[in-house]
């Protein structure tokens, strides 16, 4: 079942945990591919320093402030997309960071699109966990870039699935790969899963 845009329109913790288990899926024109989403992050509001609202609204960050269950990709240093769930209400800037998958289908596509990756050129194929790991990565593998900027999350051809995925115990802890607002425990992660793309102390649960 595609989780429904009122799956979205709710506080972003909220969002981030449930979204653990669920699978993200793409149906592309090469093919489809899908993942269980085993680690997530959550920006939120323009008071968070490191959410992408902290200036205000900006051409970018448009899609940031619109309606909830709509994607929000990025261009990360010119190298890497990644892909959000837009939260919240609409006007209240809010999103959770996907970023890492279990593969589910398509590993083969997955593989040949990581190689297409400039610096994997002439390198041998990833392990099947390395494949998601890490939110440029996991972009890279399922087809994901800013042509899907702004699409429903409940439309295909990208979507986020309930598939009845158990995923265990979960851990929530500081967010990595910045350097403002890493006080805040707004990640969470399925503990022991080998597609997590960082695994770091645990914090109060927020």
């Amino acid at each position: 079942m595609t989780l429904p845009q009122r799956f979205y329109a709710r506080p972003t913790l909220e969002v981030a945990r449930d979204l653990l288990g669920k699978v993200l899926v793409h149906r592309a024109p090469d093919g489809v591919t899908s993942g269980v989403i085993v680690e997530v992050e959550a920006y939120i509001g323009e008071d968070d320093p490191a959410c992408h609202a902290a200036a205000g609204p900006t051409t970018r960050n448009a899609p940031l402030y619109g309606e909830p269950g709509r994607v929000y990709v990025y261009l990360n240093y010119g190298l890497h997309h990644l892909v959000n769930a837009v939260t919240e209400r609409e006007g209240f800037p809010a999103a959770v960071l996907i970023r890492a998958l279990e593969p589910m289908e398509g590993l083969e596509l997955m593989q040949r699109r990581r190689r297409r990756m400039p610096w994997r050129t002439g390198k041998p194929a990833v392990d099947a966990a390395q494949l998601c790991r890490g939110p440029g990565n996991l972009s890279a593998a399922m087809g994901i870039d800013l042509g899907l900027n702004t699409r429903a999350l409940f439309r295909r051809p990208l979507t986020i699935e309930d598939r009845g995925v158990g995923v265990g115990a979960v851990t929530w802890g500081p967010r990595v790969g910045i350097t403002r607002g890493v006080e805040h425990a707004w990640r969470c992660w399925v503990e022991a899963n080998p597609c997590v793309s960082r695994v770091s102390s645990p914090a109060a649960r927020p």
